[in-house]
C-alpha cells in the first residue's frame, strides 16, 4: 500500500474543533500505515517531526506560520518521503505543487457570516476554493457542508463525501447522580461553544430573561471568553439584571464537561449555522435534553431526538426551555431518544469511512 502522510500540524494540548477531530480520527488510519507529521510523540505510529508553533495556540501568528510551512516545507517533506497521498484534517494543502491530497472541510461560516475585518473571510474566499479545486477528493462532516462546498466553490458533488463526526462514548455518557453532585444544587440551562455572533447568544440571553418570569433558573455559558464579543454579551446580561443568573464559565476542561452536561436541564444550542454541531451530540450521549436550531446541519445530527426551534425567534426559544423545564415526562423521553440517537455515531464509523475514501486514491 502506498505511503500516506497525515498532517497533524494543527493539533495542540487544549484541543477544540478541528484539532479534536484529528486526534480522534488518526488512530483508525493505522490500516494505511501512515506517517504522521506531528510535533507530538505517538509511539505506535511512524512520525516525522515538525515545528510545534503552527497551532491555534499561537493565535494569528500560528495560523500564518502554518500556511507558510504548508506551502513551502510540506512539499519538500512529501517528496523526501516519496509519498503518494497527503491527508489533511483541515482545509489546508500546498497549492500548485506535486502533492496529491485529500482534505477535510468543516464549515463555511466565514462566508455565510462574512466579517470584512477578519482574515478568515479572505482565507475562505480565496485560499480554500483553490485547495478544493486542486484536491483529489474532499471529505466533509455533513450534507449541509457538502451543499456549501458546491454553492461557494462550484465543486461537483461526485468529488465530495460527507462523513459525520462522532464523540467519545466512554467520556460522554449518563452519569450517576453522585458523580454530578457539585452541580445538582442548581437548575440551569447550558450552552457550550464560542461567543461569535453567529452562535446567537444575544437571542439566547433575551429568551432566558423571558423564561425567568416562569421560574428560578440559571444559564451557564461554557466556552472561552472572547474580547471581541463577550463584553457585549456581559453588558446585555447586566442591562437585563441577570448578573446572578447568567454564568460565564470560560473554557471548561474536557474532563469536567460530562458533569456539567449531565447536571443541566437541557443544552440550548441556538446557532444560526453549524458545519456539524458536536455539543448537541455530546449532550444527547449524556442523556441531557437538547434544544437546537432547525437550520443547517443541526437537524441532521439531532434527528427526532431534540426540540428544534427557529433560532431567529426568541419567543420560540423561551417556550422550548419552559416546556422542557416543566415537563418531566418530556425530559425523560428526550433523554432516552438522545442516547439512542447518539449511539448511531462513533469514531470507528468515521475512521473506517475515511480509510475507505483514502484507499481509493492509493
Amino acid at each position: 500500500m502506498g505511503k500516506v502522510l497525515v498532517n497533524l500540524s494543527i493539533v495542540f494540548s487544549q484541543p477544540t474543533g478541528i484539532s479534536n477531530y484529528a486526534k480522534n480520527l488518526f488512530p483508525y488510519l493505522q490500516a494505511l500505515t501512515p506517517t504522521l507529521l506531528t510535533a507530538q510523540k505517538y509511539p505506535e505510529f511512524k512520525c516525522y517531526p515538525i515545528p510545534g508553533n503552527l497551532t491555534p495556540a499561537q493565535g494569528t501568528k500560528g495560523h500564518f506560520d502554518r500556511l507558510l510551512w504548508t506551502q513551502f516545507k510540506l512539499p519538500q517533506i512529501y517528496k523526501k518521503l516519496q509519498s503518494q497521498l497527503l491527508f489533511s484534517p483541515q482545509t489546508e494543502a500546498p497549492l500548485f505543487s506535486n502533492c496529491r491530497f485529500i482534505v477535510m472541510v468543516h464549515d463555511f461560516i466565514p462566508l455565510r457570516f462574512p466579517n470584512l475585518f477578519s482574515p478568515l473571510t479572505y482565507y475562505h474566499r480565496y485560499y480554500i476554493p483553490q485547495v478544493l479545486a486542486q484536491a483529489q477528493h474532499i471529505i466533509c462532516n455533513s450534507h449541509t457542508t457538502a451543499n456549501d462546498i458546491a454553492k461557494f466553490c462550484h465543486i461537483r458533488a461526485s468529488k465530495i463525501t460527507p462523513i459525520p463526526l462522532a464523540y467519545d462514548a466512554k467520556h460522554f455518557r449518563l452519569l450517576d447522580r453522585q458523580d454530578i453532585s457539585a452541580t445538582s444544587n442548581h437548575s440551569y440551562f447550558l450552552y457550550i461553544g464560542r461567543h461569535d455572533p453567529h452562535k446567537n447568544l444575544h437571542r439566547l440571553i433575551a429568551a432566558f430573561a423571558e423564561l425567568l418570569k416562569n421560574g428560578d433558573y440559571e444559564l451557564w455559558l461554557a466556552g472561552s471568553t472572547d474580547k471581541r464579543y463577550t463584553p457585549k454579551l456581559q453588558a446585555q446580561v447586566a442591562e437585563l439584571g441577570l448578573i446572578n443568573q447568567v454564568k460565564f464559565l470560560n473554557y471548561v476542561p474536557y474532563s469536567e464537561l460530562p458533569k456539567i452536561i449531565n447536571g443541566a436541564i437541557a443544552l440550548v444550542f441556538p446557532s444560526l449555522w453549524e458545519g456539524f454541531g458536536l455539543p448537541i451530540l455530546e449532550a444527547m450521549a449524556c442523556g441531557t435534553p437538547v434544544i437546537t436550531s432547525n437550520l443547517s446541519s443541526l437537524p441532521e445530527v439531532a434527528g427526532d431526538a431534540a426540540i428544534l426551534i427557529n433560532p431567529y425567534d426568541s419567543r420560540e426559544m423561551t417556550d422550548a426551555m419552559h416546556l422542557v423545564a416543566s415537563d418531566s415526562v418530556l425530559r425523560d423521553s428526550l433523554s432516552i431518544q438522545g442516547i439512542s440517537r447518539a449511539n448511531q455515531f462513533s469514531w470507528e464509523k468515521t475512521g473506517l469511512a475515511t480509510v475507505e475514501v483514502l484507499s481509493r486514491y492509493l
